[in-house]
This record gives structure tokens, C-alpha cells and sequence, in this order.
């Protein structure tokens, strides 16, 4: 309902597409559903999995199915060195930029496959490429999204799903500022 995500969402409504989208933040999930006419919009975290089940369900009972999955949330995770990282910010990292995706990914592929192929796009970083220095845990999770996006590829092509990843650069807005 916010960022990347928002404007993804708001392209593809824009060419008319049918959206479901999520987030945790209720003002903004509002908001972004208020901007998109027909948008189903639903309130939860992506690294619970009965919010993700729960998700897809709804989802799937709503549109009867799904084409396309854009794969998106993520957080900014903690910055500074490894010996000051506490596990509990390491690990909720991982759990919202890949344990996540892995969950969105494990719930949709059956509604695509049964709608005869559709594709997953997997929203990387910059950072899926390149270590970045006070930033372990966030580029370890985008490092990691690589490897299940090109192990979903391989896994998912015989079934006529595409599946990529976006590796967008610095992006202006919220996070950054922050």
C-alpha cells in the first residue's frame, strides 16, 4: 500500500487488472485502496503465516484465482555492525524480505497453476548483488531472494509460470529518508 508496491499496484489497476493488495499499515492499505476503484485490500503481515493463508483464501475465493503474483514487501532491516545486531532484528528481517516471499510463493503457485500458468515477480535490491557494509542483515535476505527466485524458475517453468526478480536501486521515499 505504500512504495514500490503502491505504484506496481496502481500501474497495473491503471491497465485493468484486477488488485489485491496487503500491508500492515491500515492507514495507508485505506488509502491506496480508496485511489484504486475495485481493489481488494487486505490487512496483514507477510512474515505470519496465517495472515499469508489467510490472505490467499480470501483472495482466491474473491477472484476465483490468480494470474500474477509481484511478490514486494520488505523492510529496510537494521544498520550497523554485525557484533551489534541482536538476533531478534536479524531474524525479522529475513522473516518480511524472504521467509515471506517464500510464504506468498507457496500459497499462489497452486492458484496459478490452476489457472494453466501466470508469472511471479520477486521485488529484490541493489543489494541482491552487492554486500553492503552495516546492512548484513537486509542484503544476506536479498541475497537469499536470488536464489529462491532462480530456484523457483527452474521449478515452476514446466508449469507455465514465469518467475524474475526486480533489483531496483536507491528508491526516494520514507525508508530512505529514514
Amino acid at each position: 500500500a505504500r512504495g514500490i508496491g503502491y505504484a506496481i499496484a496502481r500501474f497495473l489497476h491503471g491497465q485493468g487488472a484486477q488488485i489485491a493488495i496487503w500491508d500492515v499499515d491500515a492507514v495507508a492499505l485505506k488509502s491506496a485502496k480508496c485511489s484504486m476503484e475495485g481493489c481488494f485490500a487486505f490487512q496483514a503481515d507477510v512474515s505470519d503465516e496465517t495472515n499469508v493463508n489467510a490472505f490467499f483464501a480470501a483472495v482466491s475465493q474473491d477472484f476465483g484465482g490468480l494470474d500474477a503474483l509481484v511478490n514486494n514487501a520488505g523492510i529496510a532491516g537494521p544498520t550497523g555492525k554485525i557484533e551489534q545486531l541482536s538476533v531478534i532484528e536479524w531474524r525479522r528481517c529475513l522473516d518480511i524480505c524472504l521467509t515471506g516471499q517464500f510464504l506468498c510463493a507457496r500459497q499462489n503457485v497452486p492458484l496459478i497453476k490452476a489457472n494453466g500458468g501466470g508469472y511471479l515477480v520477486n521485488m529484490g535490491s541493489a543489494a541482491s548483488k552487492h554486500g553492503y557494509a552495516f546492512r548484513t542483515t537486509y542484503s544476506a535476505a536479498k541475497f537469499g531472494l536470488i536464489s529462491l527466485t532462480k530456484s523457483l524458475a527452474k521449478e515452476l517453468g514446466p508449469d507455465n509460470i514465469r518467475v524474475n526478480a526486480i533489483l531496483p536501486g536507491i528508491v526516494e521515499g520514507p525508508r530512505m529518508d529514514s
